[in-house]
């Protein structure tokens, strides 16, 4: 289903935090998006957020009227400086809104920012193996499933796989052009 004309995609500000903290928690308590078992502060959360600003990664919430109904970062996919041209994204939707496309519009904004900011490759990683939605979404943009850990983690009463995709966001070069993230 596409996204409705009236949902905005923009960057995220000081005032959304209250709605973002509300959709991670109910993520933390009753979804697999995360394996956090106890949802994070406000705090905790704005923390998360300065750190992705510092670093000029998006961080993006999904509006309409004023109400943030998902938000979603781009962040390091591991902190070692080898892995600095590619960026993991993480996407998390208000559970009355699932299933209206704003995960797609969430993840569109990341892969045109992200290949702008000259990362190459952009890397999901999937916590439930059975999360049908977030594997659809990515593969309607390009991603591909590189790899699968069974049984990797445990949560609401089950083991759960850990599903990997990827994309490619452009060319390669070697060397790579531009800094990627620095620590």
């Amino acid at each position: 289903m596409p996204v409705s004309h009236s949902i905005l995609v923009r960057k995220a500000t000081f005032a959304d935090f209250s709605a973002i903290t509300e959709i991670y928690g109910h993520n933390c308590l009753y979804g697999t998006g995360t394996f956090a078992l106890e949802p994070a502060t406000p705090q905790e959360m704005m923390s998360r957020w300065h750190e992705i600003r510092q670093m000029d990664l998006p961080y993006l919430v999904a509006v309409e009227a004023d109400h943030v109904l998902g938000f979603a970062y781009a962040s390091p996919f591991r902190a070692r400086p080898g892995y600095r041209y590619g960026i993991e994204d993480s996407i998390y939707i208000h559970p009355d809104h699932h299933g209206k496309g704003i995960g797609k519009a969430l993840l569109s904004e990341l892969v045109t920012t992200t290949t702008t900011l000259g990362y190459y490759t952009m890397i999901a990683v999937i916590g439930d193996g059975e999360n049908a939605a977030s594997i659809a979404v990515h593969k309607s943009m390009g991603f591909v499933e590189t790899g699968r850990l069974p049984n990797a983690g445990y949560k609401l009463d089950r083991w759960l796989d850990v599903v990997f995709m990827c994309r490619e966001l452009r060319p390669l070069d070697n060397p790579p052009v531009g800094a990627g993230w620095s620590q």
